[in-house]
């Protein structure tokens, strides 16, 4: 043991400011001063004296001086020197059975194995098995609470060789030894310490997994909670990594996890209920696992009934319209930057990062919110909002619907009769989760029943009890796609579905309850999304309610309102744009821009609302334009100047980007709404938006780059005389985001979109980019694992360069032309589309051998294309001709095939 002693000075002076970090007085701060003192060598030599050898101060004293030394080793490891390091280890081993400060110790034992990495100290590790056979309760307790954490730490250190032994090897038994011990708590870190290796694997504890499934069975029924609750945990974790283990042993398990799962004890069923989402997704033993369903799905319906303890915390039964939110109340928002698309023909869900809302809000969770597309439950502070026993039955029942299908659904339509038809109304409600629940994966199967079951909702809109009107409108919302298709098979169906849908979800949205206010929201946003333009005949009567609840609703529900609004207005585009519904909807957008500060995060839904607003109503959003702009433009600025401030001052407060990104995207919206008639905002803009946008295309956050480039390509199509002149500066920065490795997909498809754009304005004065482009271009064309919406863009601005620049790009035609056909073809016949297709007709009379082989493709692609400019069909007539007098006609109507050749001869009057 080191000799090693303190200084009375320096002791002195430490264990002053120790006393003042206990009972602080004022006057300076005494961590700014701890914090000095690790400039001294043997600081920590100190802390670690204190803590094990001065009995004679108080306990609280001491452990603070553990909790410093601790906070040392976890900041400063690496530069404290090692016979410190010694001195702390030896005294802390020492030391641990400490009955006032072994827990302390404990802590300071698993940082050093945590930031020194154990294999540098296998003696500590080996002195804690050691001391798990000593006589003193204390030395064990402290030593196997201090292994739980270092396992929990260093689980996968552990899990390898050190010094040619695998330390595992010899802890994985004692861990199992302690599963029968007679203390609880060390009965519980036992099974905590084994469980950090189940996901692993760790060949040691595979090797006994005999022996930790019979302990872990031992311990099923033990008279711990809390080691029941670990025993689920593992059971569960080996059925999700290690299955095949477990399979001998099904029967028994799911009989004890569905003992468990109706546990009186919440926390435990909540346990063992997470064994069933992970049951639900075990394909590979689909087989074996089915004969459990009958068992398996009466108990998840029974769990989903709200119990008591849920309806005291929630709360939320009265009449709450007029009571004003907590702060806590209202999530934080994140807003998306702005991603171009190209329009499909097919209408698939955007790619992830699009511009697509989502009004699905939290599955299973009775507060739904569409602020964003995913949600983290356990990031929620509300008490009712957390993930609890009744939603992982939710969602454990949607996962099994969805994977067993009919076989589930076939079980499930009995139980759920009886539910529906219940006169408790808990039962009521439970029954209409469940069938939310279902909708995902079995909504095939309820299909015949939902003829019956949409009306029984329509009726439940109204119901006595909020909870129930609020899940009914939740579960409708499940069902938009169902609705929406079966409205559309004639006027009897529409005036069935989906006219009493929108009348009642409108009264809904006027409810007087906040919860059913915000569900009503979210399931009209998925209705908006499913059913498009066929709601433009109901556009008075939805507006009418939107507006009214501008009025009534409180701060958290106004902001899903804006997300409905927008919504709303993304899918019924220029219907939109008529003078009545513009009189309509403005005035309390405009009342809530007025309202909102700059600096409040409620602009976002806001923004994001009014771009939706600026898209479809177009020059029609003229009259209100103006202060628009003119405020996005000072949110970008005063974002910008705000960063140089923390970049010149490192102390700085970083401000949040989100503010600048919205505002570029609501320009972008502007800019691209008005046209050529936003051109006086862009002229008067003071210092020019060109200069904004030459800091904010370089910024080290990729979505300001994204939104950045949008708007950069909006200003080349409707005020390019702005940009022209900075060409030279924005083209290179452009290219360089044209990235074939790119880390961030979208800055890369937002400046491929810009470049083809600008290419498009700046005519033959692009040549000098043409060929870095093309270098950048063509790798992400070939590139089959590309994201879809990057690859029509990357198509989009190739056929541009060849429209402009022919005999530099022809040369290159083989290379890419049939991975460009196959992404193009499906894109809406556009103005976008027209281009490309004409630059590819220019590169292919420059080089017609370059498409030869690709010819049954571009045949195909001709005859999809429907809506063509005159100019573009006498392009592909010349091609098509001209290809039929190079195969010879056999040869030219086998590469068509007949159906082709039949539509091309007729539309482009070639002859047969």
């Amino acid at each position: 043991m080191s000799s090693w002693q303190p200084a009375e000075q320096g002791l002195s002076e430490l264990l002053q400011l120790l006393r003042e970090a206990v009972n602080p007085t004022g006057g300076y701060n005494v961590q700014d001063r701890l914090e000095h003192f690790n400039t001294i060598p043997d600081y920590n030599s100190y802390l670690v004296y204190i803590l094990t050898q001065m009995p004679q101060e108080s306990q609280y004293l001491r452990s603070v001086a553990g909790l410093t030394l601790k906070n040392n080793i976890r900041s400063y490891y690496p530069t404290i020197a090692g016979n410190v390091m010694d001195h702390v280890k030896g005294l802390c081993l020492q030391h641990i059975g400490d009955e006032d400060i072994g827990k302390t110790i404990g802590l300071v034992i698993s940082a050093i194995m945590s930031r020194g990495q154990v294999h540098n100290w296998p003696q500590g590790l080996q002195s804690l098995l050691e001391k798990l056979g000593d006589p003193s309760a204390t030395v064990v307790e402290n030593s196997l609470t201090t292994l739980q954490r270092i396992c929990e730490d260093c689980s996968r250190d552990l899990d390898r060789e050190m010094n040619g032994v695998y330390p595992l090897d010899y802890m994985i038994p004692k861990f199992i030894d302690f599963f029968g011990h007679p203390n609880s708590a060390l009965r519980l870190s036992a099974v905590r310490c084994a469980q950090q290796f189940i996901t692993l694997r760790s060949a040691p504890l595979m090797n006994r997994m005999n022996e930790l499934l019979g302990g872990l069975f031992k311990l099923a029924s033990d008279d711990s909670v809390e080691v029941r609750k670990a025993v689920c945990q593992s059971l569960v974790n080996v059925f999700e990594f290690c299955p095949e283990a477990l399979l001998p042993q099904m029967p028994n398990l799911v009989d004890y996890m569905l003992y468990s799962t109706l546990s009186d004890d919440e926390d435990l069923a909540l346990e063992a209920c997470e064994f069933w989402l992970v049951f639900a997704e075990m394909d590979m033993f689909r087989d074996q696992l089915q004969s459990y369903l009958p068992k398996v799905i009466p108990v998840l319906l029974k769990c989903m009934v709200y119990s008591e303890t849920d309806l005291l915390t929630m709360g939320g039964e009265d009449d709450d319209a007029h009571v004003a939110d907590s702060e806590q109340d209202i999530k934080p928002r994140f807003h998306k930057a702005n991603l171009v698309e190209i329009e499909r023909t097919d209408k698939d869900d955007l790619e992830e990062g699009g511009k697509k809302k989502s009004g699905t809000g939290n599955e299973y969770d009775d507060d739904e919110d569409d602020d964003d597309d995913d949600y983290d439950l356990d990031d929620d502070d509300d008490i009712y909002n957390e993930w609890n026993l009744r939603k992982c039955s939710a969602a454990a029942l949607d996962i099994i619907c969805t994977a067993y299908e009919g076989d589930a659904i076939r079980l499930l339509m009995p139980l759920l009769k009886t539910e529906l038809e219940s006169s408790d109304w808990l039962h009521r409600e439970c029954g209409i989760l469940a069938l939310g629940a279902a909708a995902e994966g079995g909504v095939a199967d309820i299909a015949p029943h939902l003829p019956e079951l949409v009306p029984y909702l329509f009726i439940h809109l109204n119901d006595s009890k909020p909870l129930v009107r609020s899940i009914t409108c939740w579960t409708l919302g499940r069902y938009t796609q169902w609705i929406t298709q079966a409205s559309q098979q004639s006027p009897d169906a529409c005036k069935h579905y989906l006219e009493p849908f929108v009348q009642l979800m409108l009264q809904r949205i006027l409810d007087n309850n906040k919860r059913v206010q915000e569900a009503a929201c979210s399931a009209l946003s998925l209705l908006e999304e499913e059913a498009g333009t066929d709601l433009v005949p109901y556009l008075q009567p939805i507006l009418v309610t939107l507006v009214t609840a501008f009025e009534k609703y409180q701060h958290h529900n106004l902001l899903l309102l804006l997300d409905t609004v927008g919504t709303l207005a993304d899918v019924v585009g220029d219907a939109l744009n008529t003078p009545q519904y513009i009189d309509m909807i403005m005035p309390p957008l405009i009342k809530q821009w007025q309202a909102t500060p700059d600096d409040s995060t409620d602009l976002f839904p806001l923004l994001e609302c009014l771009s939706s607003i600026t898209t479809a109503l177009g020059k029609g959003f003229k009259p209100f334009a103006e202060p628009v702009y003119v405020r996005c433009v000072n949110l970008v600025r005063t974002t910008l100047e705000e960063c140089q401030v923390a970049a010149q001052n490192p102390g700085a407060e970083e401000p949040d980007k989100d503010f600048m990104i919205v505002a570029l995207d609501l320009l972008s919206g502007i800019v691209q709404s008005l046209n050529t008639e936003a051109e006086p905002l862009v002229a008067n803009t003071n210092p020019p938006l060109v200069q904004f946008l030459s800091l904010s295309v370089n910024d080290e956050v990729a979505e300001v780059r994204q939104s950045s480039y949008a708007l950069l390509g909006d200003l080349a199509i409707s005020c390019f005389e702005h940009i022209r002149a900075v060409v030279p500066q924005f083209m290179p920065l452009a290219i360089q985001q044209i990235d074939p490795e790119a880390e961030f997909v979208s800055v890369c498809n937002n400046a491929t979109w810009a470049a083809g754009e600008i290419a498009i304005k700046l005519g033959t004065e692009i040549q000098p980019y043409v060929e870095p482009m093309l270098q950048r271009l063509f790798p992400l064309m070939v590139n089959p694992a590309i994201q879809r919406t990057l690859l029509e863009n990357v198509a989009i601005t190739i056929g541009r360069l060849g429209l402009i620049c022919p005999n530099m790009v022809a040369p290159h035609l083989k290379s890419f032309i049939q991975p460009w056909l196959l992404a193009l073809t499906p894109v809406k016949d556009n103005e976008e589309k027209a281009s490309a297709f004409s630059g590819l007709c220019e590169m292919i009379k420059v080089n017609p051998e370059g498409a030869a082989e690709a010819f049954p493709l571009l045949g195909a692609a001709i005859a999809n294309y429907h809506i063509v400019p005159d100019s573009l069909k006498e392009s592909f007539g010349n091609i098509l001709s001209g290809y039929k007098n190079m195969f010879g006609a056999e040869g030219w109507e086998q590469a068509l095939g007949a159906e082709a050749v039949g539509v091309l001869v007729q539309r482009y009057n070639i002859n047969a």
